[in-house]
């Protein structure tokens, strides 16, 4: 009988190998395909898509942000008059406090370059390689 290799457990193999480059790899640059919800980014010969990934929340469009201030400013001095006192040029402190909520309607585009980062996750089906998504970058070479 000829002595052949089990064919699971070359399957296996390669995709420990697979995994171990991964890891090896650390923080590496992803390119976007398709931009979320239904998220795909090509990375190191593989494409990952939603299930694959954790993408910071103000990359998705529709993110509600809530934001408050006080705008500071003064009224300009204005010179004329009829030359009485009460009528000289003078100017008003302005302090407007606001709240407000913004709603960003920017994502990732076909073409962006992200930051991807390969992370051990758990959840109720198990451990599992992820990656964190995060970014958008640019080269200033323009390359």
């Amino acid at each position: 009988m000829e002595n052949r290799k089990d064919p699971y457990t070359q399957m296996l193999q390669i995709q420990q190998s697979v995994a171990k480059t991964l890891r090896k790899s650390g923080v590496g640059i992803g390119k976007i395909l398709s931009p979320p919800p239904n998220i795909q980014i090509a990375y190191n010969g593989f494409i990952l898509d939603k299930y694959d990934v954790f993408v910071d929340e103000y990359w998705v469009a529709g993110h509600e942000r809530n934001v408050k201030g006080t705008l500071s400013s003064a009224t300009q001095n204005r010179s004329g008059g009829s030359g009485d006192a009460m009528y000289e040029s003078h100017n008003h402190d302005i302090a407007n406090p606001y709240t407000e909520n913004l709603i960003y309607t920017d994502t990732y585009k076909p073409g962006d370059y992200v930051k991807v980062e390969p992370i051990e996750a758990s959840d109720e089906m198990g451990t599992s390689q992820q990656y964190l998504i995060s970014g958008k970058f640019i080269r200033l070479d323009g390359k």
